[in-house]
Order: C-alpha cells, then structure tokens, then sequence
C-alpha cells in the first residue's frame, strides 16, 4: 500500500518561502537551497517548496493547492487567523462556520490556500 507522507509546492523563490512557512509549520527545513527547501514535520510528513522554475513537466502556474491544518478548538482556530493575518497573508475566507466545521481560509504569496479548521460535532 502507497503512503501519503510528502507534498511538493511550487512556489517561486522557495528561500522566500521558507521565510513564511518556517512561522506556519513551527518549525526550521532541514535542507534549504536556493531551489529546494524541505521540511520534515513532527507526525512525518514532509513539505517541499521546490522552484516552479525547475520542475519537470512544469506546472501550469504555482500555487492552487489547498492545505489544511487540523486545530484543537475554536479558540486554536482564532488564535491562528490572527497569528496568520498578522503575517500579512491575503484572506480568502474570513472564521467561519461550515457543515465540516469552524474554519477560515488564507492564501500564501505562490497563491496556495491554506486551511486551519475543527471539526464539527457532527460534521456533514
């Protein structure tokens, strides 16, 4: 059976990504080069922010892909949008209540959506 571990984002400058994304992920890559930077987060998933410049087959644009960060409460998940405003990221969707859950939802500078939630009582 395959297993999910590893997600690759194009992005533009992965140096200046990495700036933004050392704060949301919490934590420092463990390679950084002018066209890779990689994190390994604690439950072993891994981020890659690759040079759209060097991917093969090219991507049709970078960004586009939306991440979503599981939270603890709703206080967690206020607490992160304003963490996450305050780093200036462009708002898609102000805290909100939706079937699945509490949630809101940003956009990093590659145009990457990002997605803090918890779960609903009774998510539908």
């Amino acid at each position: 059976m395959r297993t999910l571990n590893y997600l690759l984002l194009p992005v533009r400058s992965p140096r200046e990504s990495a700036t933004l994304y050392t704060q949301l992920l919490g934590c420092k890559p463990v390679e950084n080069s002018e066209t890779f930077v990689l994190y390994v987060l604690p439950n072993g998933i891994k981020v890659g922010l690759w040079a759209a410049s060097d991917i093969e087959p090219r991507p049709v644009t970078p960004g586009g892909i939306e991440i979503a960060f599981s939270e603890t409460s709703r206080e967690a998940v206020l607490q992160t949008y304003e963490a996450w405003t305050g780093l200036g990221l462009k708002v898609l969707q102000q805290p909100t209540d939706m079937p699945f859950g509490f949630t809101f939802v940003v956009e990093d500078p590659d145009g990457h959506r990002l997605r803090p939630f918890v779960l609903a009582e009774r998510p539908r």
